[in-house]
């Protein structure tokens, strides 16, 4: 584990919920476009390519649902910056498209678009318990990312990580990653169904998908010692 880990979090909930793991990996977060001092940024290509930029050659690079696909592009698109690739989550398209029904529908995503953009604070625990639906501790995970949850960045920041949820579709360039891949998901996520990350390991040579039965969404806070210790494993191999 000698090579830095730069772990990059999800849409809307901010740096937090991850930090205990990521401190636990001893790695480094970075900010979304927007959050926190990190300037907004767009264009999800050019935002990848920001990330890129700050990466030392050979970083392990980890991202959780929205991160996870700005984690792929830049594998894609940059392969001397990523040694080892974690994507936590991970998708290449989280709305349906043809070929690719393991998704959520684009008419549902406009219009929880709709409800961000008149009442994130109302919007947010709808959206964070109904991820975590079907996880074996769906209660107390929800209640913990709720808790954790870092203020909310502002709404032109969230419209366009909603735009980059309703455009981007990665399946054109995960073939193109090169680096050793590991994604974890768990069985009962119904943002991103487990098929999502079947299909996505399909496409990225030699990756290694660990499921996690009994999760939904947030596997590291579910089951954060499992999760913890899937990663190491990874890591040190």
């Amino acid at each position: 584990m000698s090579a830095p880990l730069v772990f990059l979090p999800g849409w809307c909930v901010g740096r937090t919920p991850v930090k205990a793991t990521v401190d636990a990996l001893e790695g480094e977060i970075f900010d979304l476009p927007g959050y926190g001092n990190a300037p907004l940024i767009a264009d999800f290509y050019a935002a990848a390519d920001d990330i890129a930029a700050r990466l030392q050659p050979g970083t392990t690079l980890a991202g959780w649902s929205l991160g996870a696909q700005l984690a792929l592009a830049v594998a894609a698109r940059h392969p001397d910056k990523v040694g080892k690739l974690v994507l936590v989550a991970g998708t290449t398209s989280f709305v349906q498209r043809d070929g690719w029904p393991h998704a959520m529908a684009p008419e549902m995503l406009a219009e929880f678009a709709a409800g961000i953009a008149a009442d994130v604070e109302a919007m947010l625990p709808r959206f964070v318990g109904g991820f975590n639906r079907g996880d074996a501790r769906a209660k107390a995970v929800t209640l913990e990312l709720l808790q954790l949850a870092d203020p909310r960045p502002a709404a032109e920041v969230l419209a366009t990580g909603l735009n980059w949820l309703r455009d981007i579709d990665l399946r054109d360039i995960a073939p193109q990653v090169k680096a050793p891949t590991l994604l974890i998901h768990g069985a009962a996520d119904p943002l991103m169904p487990l098929g999502a990350a079947e299909a996505l390991a399909a496409l990225i040579p030699g990756a290694q998908l660990a499921v996690f039965d009994d999760c939904a969404h947030a596997p590291f806070i579910s089951r954060p010692d499992d999760f913890l210790a899937t990663v190491r494993r990874f890591l040190n191999d």
